[in-house]
């Protein structure tokens, strides 16, 4: 790799003053600040219609409408953005939060996704609401309602390029660079071979569209997930002593009171929220392309159903990856970072096998969030230019960057990574704050239809002031 792509370069110093400005000054506040708005104004959604979200997301496996070609289902589009971030994000990114911000970054993680999960509701709202039609049903996603919702195209394609770059290139070489990680600390194989097997993979499924990667996520996501979140609970039933310990801790760290590790409470403040966003994307505007996707009655089910999302990564997942190195020692001895922490934590927990489990979950894992990363970068491809040749120049360079991310500098790539992630959250986030308006009209019209024992149903005329709305029929059509 050349001496210019690494932490020590004048490149890299540009990005590390790129990402101390967006998130020291701006994106902290904003992301925090904005999440504390609308979780106020929509009366605090992501609680108060906590079962109501799980009812969806079960109501959401009938395939019928998928079976149709009308969109994606509910389930599907939940499995979709789930893997784009229950990826790396939950095994590596949770142990780089600990090595650098302490354990007291888990806490802030944790706050993230508890006021993020309103912003969540409303980004995946707005996208169903403002959601086109296309050969495989719908697409659509912040670029979109930012030019139908605002009439703004430069906005629109300010942030096509943005998540292009960040999660259809970027992201890819963090994933994969995890995967090889792993394998080469596990199996000792050359991480250009693991880079062209990953590569060989995602051509063949990239290429069959969203239909089929719908259809793989919806089986790789649930069985993982559970997999890890289930070895992660017997591990602290064997450790259940220590475990009102490790809550201290990390309480006691998120607010300086606890400096062994990591760099007090600003450290912990600023790698929580980073990670945490990175983990569950809250806000991004990474999660509405995939919502989208869905063919429901009403848009505010699968805002619900994305919010869940939100919860059940970070709550649950990065919550399951956190106890499992907090119930060691290794992440205050050594100098390991990303994967390898985790593996190290848990080959103390069950042996020298767990190196191979967690290269498993990890390949499964990242390979999932690759799937999603490359759809999320096909839709704002197709909101740039429908022409069929840029959309076969992203799939090369897709996947070129999983060669390189498999043999590059893993720092780079991470600060990379949260210069362009913070970079299209700031552009996302203001449009979902001039346009949250919309979101809470249409949750006040599901409510209303819900208090009066209906199945909400929404159309284009439904509520008064929303308009360039193109995928909802009006009712007074026959």
């Amino acid at each position: 790799m050349a001496d210019w792509f690494t932490v020590d370069s004048w490149f890299g110093s540009l990005i590390e003053t790129g990402n101390d400005l967006l998130w020291t000054y701006i994106l902290i506040i904003f992301l925090l600040g904005l999440g504390l708005f609308l979780t106020i104004r929509t009366n605090f959604v992501q609680f108060r219609l906590f079962p109501t979200m799980i009812r969806e997301l079960f109501k959401g496996t009938d395939r019928t409408s998928f079976k149709e070609g009308k969109g994606t289902t509910p389930f599907q589009a939940f499995a979709i953005s789930t893997a784009a971030r229950v990826g790396t994000g939950n095994l590596a990114g949770v142990a780089i939060a600990i090595s650098v911000g302490g354990p007291g970054a888990i806490f802030w993680m944790w706050i993230v996704a508890l006021i993020g999960a309103a912003t969540g509701f409303v980004e995946s709202t707005l996208a169903q609401v403002y959601k086109v039609k296309d050969k495989d049903g719908f697409r659509g996603g912040p670029a979109y309602y930012m030019e139908k919702g605002l009439g703004s195209r430069w906005m629109g394609m300010l942030f096509a390029i943005l998540i292009v770059l960040c999660f259809g290139l970027i992201f890819n070489g963090v994933q994969t660079h995890t995967i090889s990680d792993a394998f080469v600390g596990a199996f000792n194989v050359p991480d250009i071979a693991v880079g062209v097997f990953i590569a060989a993979i995602m051509a063949f499924i990239i290429f069959g569209g969203i239909r089929r990667i719908a259809v793989v996520a919806e089986i790789i996501v649930p069985i993982f997930a559970i997999t890890y979140v289930v070895g992660a609970i017997i591990i602290m039933i064997i450790n259940f002593d220590q475990v009102p310990g490790i809550f201290a801790l990390i309480f006691s760290s998120a607010f300086g009171l606890e400096e062994a590790v990591g760099g007090g409470i600003g450290a912990a403040i600023m790698n929580g929220v980073q990670r945490g966003l990175f983990s569950n994307e809250a806000g991004m505007g990474s999660a509405p392309n995939a919502a989208a996707t869905v063919y429901v009655n009403h848009p505010v089910k699968q805002g619900l159903v994305q919010s869940l999302g939100v919860l059940v990564d970070t709550i649950v997942i990065c919550s399951a990856t956190a106890f499992i190195i907090l119930l060691t020692d290794v992440y205050t001895v050594g100098d390991m970072e990303g994967i390898q922490l985790t593996q190290a934590a848990l080959t103390e927990h069950v042996g020298e096998g767990a190196a191979i489990f967690v290269t498993i979950a990890v390949f499964f894992f990242a390979f999932s969030s690759l799937l999603g990363n490359y759809y999320y970068g096909q839709v704002n491809i197709e909101f740039m230019s429908e022409k069929p040749i840029y959309l076969l120049l992203f799939r090369i360079a897709f996947l070129l960057m999983i060669l390189v991310g498999a043999t590059a500098n893993l720092e780079i790539i991470w600060a990379m990574a949260d210069l362009f992630m913070g970079s299209m959250a700031l552009v996302n986030l203001v449009a979902v704050l001039l346009l949250g308006h919309v979101a809470i009209k249409a949750l006040r019209h599901f409510q209303n239809q819900k208090r009066r024992g209906l199945d909400p149903t929404f159309y284009r005329d439904s509520v008064k002031g929303i308009k360039n709305i193109e995928s909802w029929g009006s009712k007074h059509d026959k």
